[in-house]
């Protein structure tokens, strides 16, 4: 490890927001989160989030066809978009052998854009639609490894003009070329037919798809999460052996569950760094973490990891993760064996005995700040996620929570954070929102480029071979390995709802159990086989970078991940489905 650099001296002497340097200060989204929450509020007095909460409820207890005249009625007053998961889970756990048929729309004839009483069969859009999809996430691989794109590329402003480039492109696809009818799913489903002319109702409802029932509640969370976690500091130094770094490690393998991949990384990466900086040979244990706390700890809740988060929006129950805890166990438990075994007999024999004693000089016990504010402030976030559903009644009460309650009440808790939270905290923890916004530039464009390849999965998704737990285990994982974790998550979830189930099984919001688990944790652990699997990997090896450790290039890490990750990961994939464990 090279002179190991203090990472907060030029962020504690930049008082300005900027996209690289700098913690700004929280008065401007305070303000903000204040004009978000009063308008939400001006809303209710007109009766729009009441009215989206009805037209959820409607379609789940009439299978959609009540939800889709009211969807024409209200259209416009509705306001929030992944409330439609409860109806659609409903709605493909009746009907989900049909869901290849010809016949598909035909169970939802209701509601359209088009004005038409009734409507075409759907049909897939071409395959080259999906051409702005791969581009982007291609881009997302491939323009920060080019010297010639590398420093644009840093630039949010730079990421978010390629995905809302190439969102347009799939936008203007539906709005001039597309001629056959679509499933639209906010606030509830309904089926938009093509209009002459400009499909303006098709674009509308791509834009619903996308923004209002995907994008929207996904952001905020990881908004929530991101923000609120920078205002806890843990710091110390304690001994760098590899059982300290082991604890390090499995702490935040649980914790990954229940604040995020995201939240649990940024809380426990500087410690761990600051306890290691004795250390020569450092490389090894942030990997590691990239593995366990940003990637595999995160599957025992919707909140742990995006992908999983986009499955909860589909219709799966907030808890059902809770039953990857034996793969979550074997998983976890085995990478860390193999980093006690490799750091003990290789890595840290290699230690001279001059860092060894200085380390332990140096030994500082470890400093909680912020967490009495920001820990309740997190668990409201996950008491949030878990009850403020608008499908379902919240325990003991008869009452469906109005659409987007759920999403104002998380804002609200990162205000209450940027607004009673130690500023000088967040100072030391060199926090801003470069990496926030990053996600928010690409997931805009992800989720609208995403749309074709939805809507061919819808129609065609039984035809493509793929049946077994095994084959969606390691297809899902490894496309989530080159491509970001979460829309790949969401492209064979749909695929698995178009599949006819054995006999006797058991669905989740449409799907096969075990297909299920296996999509799931194929997304969430082979994430951590790159670092574009999952947003939390390149943050982490920023910061790394930035304390002085010189990480792996992006194949240098592919080596780690080959030799270390994938052996685990094949026993635990061998040892659930394989063998039924």
């Amino acid at each position: 490890m090279s002179e190991h650099a203090d990472p907060h001296d030029a962020d504690s002497q930049d008082g300005h927001a900027s996209e690289a340097h700098g913690t700004p200060s929280p008065t401007p989204v305070v303000g903000a989160i204040a004009l978000v929450v009063a308008l939400y509020v001006g809303s209710l007095g007109l009766g729009l989030p009441q009215a989206g909460t009805e037209t959820i409820v409607e379609a789940a207890h009439h299978g959609g066809s009540h939800a889709d005249e009211h969807h024409d009625e209200s259209h416009g007053e509705a306001a929030h978009g992944e409330e439609s998961h409860s109806e659609e889970a409903d709605h493909t756990e009746d009907h989900s052998d049909d869901h290849a048929d010809d016949d598909h729309a035909d169970d939802h004839a209701s509601g359209d854009h088009g004005g038409h009483g009734a409507h075409e069969p759907l049909k897939a859009p071409p395959l080259w639609t999906v051409t702005p999809f791969v581009l982007l996430l291609l881009s997302i691989a491939v323009l920060p490894l080019i010297p010639a794109t590398e420093h644009w590329w840093e630039s949010n402003a730079s990421r978010f003009k390629v995905a809302a480039g190439l969102g347009l492109l799939t936008l203007l696809y539906y709005g001039f070329l597309h001629e056959t009818p679509i499933d639209g799913h906010w606030p509830a489903h309904y089926v938009s037919e093509p209009s002459a002319g400009f499909n303006v109702g098709e674009v509308q409802t791509i834009l619903e798809n996308a923004v209002l029932q995907e994008f929207i509640p996904f952001i905020v969370l990881l908004f929530s999460l991101y923000t609120i976690s920078g205002g806890v500091r843990i710091s110390g130094d304690l001994q760098a052996n590899p059982m300290t770094n082991a604890i390090f490690m499995a702490v935040g393998g649980l914790l990954a569950s229940f604040i995020g991949t995201t939240g649990a990384a940024m809380l426990l990466i500087r410690p761990l760094l600051e306890t290691n900086q004795e250390r020569k040979h450092v490389v090894h244990t942030v990997v590691f973490f990239i593995f366990i706390v940003c990637n595999c700890g995160g599957c025992l809740l919707p909140i742990g990891d995006p992908p999983l988060f986009l499955g909860y929006l589909r219709g799966v129950d907030f808890f059902w993760t809770l039953a990857l805890w034996k793969p979550w166990l074997m998983c976890n438990g085995l990478l860390l064996v193999v980093y006690l075994l490799l750091d003990e007999l290789v890595y840290y024999r290699r230690e001279t005995e001059a860092d060894i004693t200085r380390d332990i000089r140096q030994i500082r016990a470890l400093k909680f700040q912020g967490l009495s504010v920001n820990g309740p402030l997190l668990l409201g976030v996950v008491a949030a996620v878990a009850l403020l559903d608008p499908s379902k009644t919240i325990p003991g009460t008869d009452w469906h929570p109005w659409m987007y309650l759920r999403e104002i009440v998380q804002l609200s808790l990162v205000g209450l954070s940027l607004y009673l939270g130690s500023h000088k905290v967040r100072v030391e923890n060199s926090f801003n929102y470069h990496a926030i916004l990053e996600v928010a530039a690409l997931f805009s464009g992800i989720f609208i480029c995403m749309q074709p390849a939805l809507q061919i999965l819808g129609v065609q998704g039984s035809q493509l071979g793929i049946d077994t737990p095994m084959e969606f285990f390691w297809i899902t994982g490894g496309l989530s390995s080159v491509l970001d974790n979460a829309p790949t998550y969401v492209v064979f979830f749909e695929t698995a709802r178009t599949l006819a189930s054995p006999e006797g099984s058991t669905l989740v919001a449409g799907v096969e159990e075990t297909r299920l688990v296996a999509i799931s944790l194929g997304a969430v652990f082979l994430g951590a086989m790159t670092y574009i699997g999952n947003g939390p990997n390149f943050m982490v090896k920023a910061i790394a970078e930035k304390s002085g450790v010189k990480m792996p290039s992006f194949f240098g890490y592919m080596l780690y991940s080959f030799v270390l990750l994938l052996p685990v990961l094949g026993f635990v994939a061998w040892r659930t489905f394989a063998q039924g464990g």
